[in-house]
């Protein structure tokens, strides 16, 4: 079966509130508070803050050695026991540590910026983190689903129903991952580590859903932009959906060889 069509089989959970709504709507959950709680999205936060803190820390650490490396190697060149390529290599780790050591610091960043926001919603807000959570994630198939339920818009846009298309596939390779990290709705306890782990899905999710519009509409995409893990993914997806239609063409040109000789 094409990935496509397997992965929309799979959604029929979705189904209920895109026909009954026509937009977003989530299934009704019982809302179990000493399990999945107010404070799962704060806890979630401060969770998050503290692996960019660890990483930051690491990250300025390589930033050191590398720049000790290239002090090192330039005295090397200096005293000729080393080369204009080893130096202008060194320089290049040094420059990759700095960058990094920025990015893992921007995250730091917007991680205290979501622990604050965070704290301030959790006298105030009147659906759960892990609701809200599954309200996005629902949101996006509904969206998805309009595309392969619309035949005006499957007709404009057929690249949103095609596996063999790369931003179609990345996005088929969220699809899963979200899925995967979606607790169940009833009896299972959530930690701050499940629902982190389940909320970077769901932002890979919205953000491939975009990005695959976005692709199928013409516009101009940037392939960094999505992580390099559901790359991987889709390539397996796009060979699966390859073969499909490969087989499907086969089958296609076996039959109409057997009608011209019924003929």
């Amino acid at each position: 079966m094409d990935p496509i069509w397997a992965t929309a089989a799979e959604l029929w959970w979705i189904a209920p509130s895109a026909l009954a709504a026509g937009t977003v709507g989530f299934v009704t959950v019982r809302r179990q508070r000493s399990m999945n709680g107010k404070r799962l999205g704060y806890d979630a936060a401060r969770l998050e803050l503290r692996q960019a803190q660890v990483a930051a820390r690491t990250a300025a650490d390589a930033v050191r050695v590398a720049r000790a490396d290239a002090a090192r190697i330039a005295a090397d060149r200096a005293a000729s026991r080393a080369d204009s390529t080893a130096v202008a290599s060194a320089r290049r780790a040094l420059r990759d540590a700095q960058l990094a050591s920025k990015a893992a610091l921007a995250r730091v960043k917007a991680g205290r910026a979501r622990v604050t926001a965070e704290r301030s919603a959790l006298g105030s807000a009147t659906v759960l983190p892990l609701d809200r959570l599954r309200a996005r994630h629902e949101a996006v198939l509904v969206r998805w689903m309009q595309y392969e339920t619309d035949p005006a818009r499957a007709i404009a846009y057929p690249a949103m129903s095609d596996g063999r298309a790369p931003y179609t596939a990345v996005f088929l390779a969220a699809v899963e991952h979200a899925r995967d990290r979606r607790p169940p709705s009833e009896g299972v306890r959530v930690t701050a580590s499940d629902f982190d782990s389940y909320r970077l899905a769901v932002e890979d999710l919205e953000r491939s859903f975009d990005t695959a519009e976005r692709a199928a509409r013409g516009e101009n995409v940037q392939p960094e932009q999505l992580p390099s893990a559901l790359w991987d993914v889709a390539r397996t997806l796009m060979e699966k959906s390859s073969e499909a239609v490969g087989r499907t063409t086969d089958l296609l040109q076996a039959w109409n060889s057997r009608r011209r000789r019924e003929r």
